[in-house]
């Protein structure tokens, strides 16, 4: 069995208690930085083994993962922060193992997620709306942001400290949004979350090289 568990993106207090149940009692802990992980592991006492998967994972790791669950193993995968799966290796992890064992189990355990949480507080509509993960480093990049424009629906992407504000010159410059408001979330659940809201001229002097520590989620309501 594969159970995909949420961790929290920041505070550690957002972990649920069947996730905290469910990696009490897996036989090995698949996670995407192993000292990240172990963090959360010490502060609720989880004494198992944890192994690394991330987008740098081999065929080979994939395989003797594979080789686990087929001798009956019980496995979970977290990331460093989130869902597994959403913009996120584990998605290629459940696909390879649901080729080698067609009728293993796979069981979510939701929790927290940064585009969600930044949805929920945005104001905007979400009936409907565009998950883009993070924008290109540098190849696609401008089409990226050309793209925005053409979507009618609420936009959410994910940028680093080290290109938010390049992402911002992207929008005015390419994406012709207008009028369209924004939120931009940073450090969402930790101890320094800061929230901007307004149009993209509004929020952009807020931004500088003094406050882009931290992850940022990016929400543009729909036209």
């Amino acid at each position: 069995m594969l159970y995909i568990v949420a961790t929290p993106i920041g505070n550690l207090e957002d972990i649920t208690p069947r996730a905290i149940n469910i990696l009490s009692n897996s036989d090995l802990i698949l996670a995407e930085d192993t000292r990240v992980t172990k963090v959360l592991l010490d502060r609720y006492n989880i004494k198992k083994e944890v192994q690394s998967y991330h987008q740098h994972s081999d065929f080979k790791k994939i395989d003797h993962i594979v080789e686990l669950l087929k001798q009956g193993k019980t496995l979970s995968l977290v990331t460093d922060a989130g869902t597994p799966g959403i913009n996120d290796p584990g998605s290629h992890l459940v696909s390879e193992a649901l080729k080698a064992i067609p009728d293993l189990k796979v069981v979510p355990i939701p929790g927290p997620n940064a585009a969600i949480a930044a949805l929920s507080i945005s104001g905007f509509a979400t009936d409907e709306f565009v998950f883009l993960g993070f924008p290109p480093h540098k190849k696609g990049r401008q089409t990226f942001f050309k793209n925005i424009s053409k979507i009618e629906s609420t936009v959410v992407f994910y940028e680093s400290k080290h290109r938010i504000l390049k992402a911002l010159d992207n929008l005015e410059k390419l994406s012709d949004l207008g009028e369209r408001k924004m939120m931009i979330g940073r450090e969402l659940t930790k101890q320094f979350e800061t929230i901007y809201r307004g149009t993209l001229a509004e929020i952009k002097p807020h931004l500088t090289d003094k406050n882009l520590l931290g992850e940022f989620v990016v929400v543009i309501n729909r036209k």
